[in-house]
């Protein structure tokens, strides 16, 4: 630092040369300064040394150990907060699965956010974590069929799937304590449906997931579902289900919870109402913060980027503002691009203080998905006629319709964020239902673990006033 701010001296075209006054003088402002500023404020207390101290390299040098003391002081007292993250270990395996399970939650944004110019959020990590349940219970070209869907390399059996998920989802649940993350899953099978006990075995062992057989004919059945959809995130998601059908024997479920603080928090005295730009010729007048916070941005072709953590920083969210319009974006957005974004943020250590305007928002989203997985290779499991579920039964079914509720909310605090997926499975008797970086236009957002690069999270805003 000594280093940095002689350069600065000589930068600026000064003389060394002075008197003991000017000492005097350098030290009770360099002091004063930090008692009223802080010690994040040096770069002000820099113009000040420059203007009132003496310019000699002895006084330099004492006018640094004013700032070292007190820094120490600072430091002593547990006021700067510990922003590294913690590695989550992952075997070479591991990492190959998660760079390819991010492919396949790009490649489901990409297809809905195509088909739909609103405010919308998947979670790819809690689709992709029921669609492996699903998978366990697979045969035949179904299990293939899937299993391409996903992105799983053709080389992996489904135990060592079963392993990476199982180690993943553990260390990610504990990685930062200052951030709250839960992940449940469940089993609710139509009482008097047979269901294999080695799926079943699975779906406790690897997946802890909650097995309950109901009697579908009751609406204490659907109250049952409901409640614990609402129970796993923290009341954002109520509802999932309004009925259920009568052919219905099986629902797989995942629900993501995720609530966290920014590392460097808005001030909600500086929240202004701001123009957001919905589009070329319109816009509205939204609620936005701002504040100099920490953050890391990037760019490329067609787009600009921020990241801002959360906690210790294993958690952030990724905000792309697209030069062009957001559906062009979308267009061509593929898993190359997003690891593109992701690297830029990556090979950038620190996090730069950067005055950013954002606008709050918040929304809740529901997705039926049967028309994007189809299209992304996941055929027979949808077709009562070719379905191989044969892992969970030796009944003739198959999976009726793949759905997500999410929700989102982020403010001056942080973000909480929620989704439930759906699988139901059916009787093949009836036919599948129907199918200073400023953010003040439609942008993309995304939150992920940094360490392993694992999306859990990804949506748009296209109007931050619509719920």
């Amino acid at each position: 630092m000594a280093k940095t701010i002689e350069t600065a001296f000589q930068a600026s075209g000064r003389t060394q040369s002075g008197s003991l006054h000017d000492f005097f003088l350098c030290h009770s402002s360099v002091l004063a300064f930090h008692l009223v500023i802080g010690y994040k404020r040096l770069k002000f207390c820099l113009t000040i040394i420059k203007k009132n101290c003496m310019k000699n390299s002895v006084l330099i040098t004492l006018c640094l150990l004013v700032f070292a003391g007190l820094s120490s002081c600072s430091k002593d007292k547990g006021e700067e907060p510990d922003l590294t993250p913690k590695n989550i270990e992952v075997t070479a395996k591991s990492s190959e699965v998660i760079t390819y399970s991010n492919e396949f939650g790009v490649d489901l944004f990409s297809k809905v956010a195509l088909a739909e110019n609103k405010n919308l959020m998947l979670s790819p990590l809690s689709a992709s974590a029921a669609l492996t349940m699903l998978l366990n219970g697979c045969g035949g070209d179904t299990y293939d069929q899937l299993k391409s869907t996903l992105k799983y390399p053709e080389q992996l059996t489904i135990s060592e799937i079963n392993e990476v998920y199982k180690s993943l989802v553990s260390q990610l649940l504990v990685v930062d304590p200052k951030v709250k993350l839960a992940l449940a899953n469940a089993i609710f099978y139509r009482m008097g449906f047979t269901v294999k006990p080695p799926f079943l075995s699975t779906m406790e062992n690897d997946f802890n997931a909650e097995i309950d057989g109901l009697d579908f004919s009751l609406p204490s059945a659907l109250t049952t579902i409901n409640k614990w959809a609402s129970d796993n995130t923290n009341g954002k998601i109520p509802k999932v289900l309004e009925k259920i059908s009568g052919d219905a024997v099986m629902f797989i479920m995942n629900a993501l919870y995720f609530k966290g603080d920014w590392s460097y928090q808005f001030d909600k005295n500086l929240t202004s109402d701001r123009v957001f730009y919905t589009d070329e010729s319109n816009s509205v007048i939204v609620s936005t913060m701002n504040g100099d916070v920490g953050s890391k941005v990037t760019g490329g072709a067609g787009y600009n980027a921020i990241e801002l953590p959360y906690g210790q920083t294993n958690f952030t969210m990724i905000v792309i503002v697209p030069t062009g319009t957001l559906a062009d974006f979308t267009a061509s957005l593929d898993v190359v691009k997003w690891n593109t974004i992701t690297a830029g943020f990556d090979s950038q250590e620190e996090y730069g203080e950067l005055t950013v305007y954002m606008p709050k928002f918040k929304f809740s989203y529901e997705k039926q998905l049967n028309d994007q997985l189809q299209s992304m290779g996941m055929i027979d499991a949808f077709n009562p006629y070719l379905a191989d579920l044969s892992g969970i039964s030796d009944a003739s079914i198959f999976v009726s319709f793949v759905k997500q509720n999410t929700f989102v909310e982020v403010d001056e605090k942080g973000t909480e964020a929620a989704a439930v997926t759906t699988i139901g499975i059916e009787y093949t008797s009836t036919q599948p239902q129907p199918r200073m970086f400023t953010i003040d236009k439609p942008f993309v957002f995304a939150i992920r673990e940094r360490t392993t690069n694992t999306l859990l999270f990804i949506g748009q805003v296209v109007n931050p006033l619509d719920d």
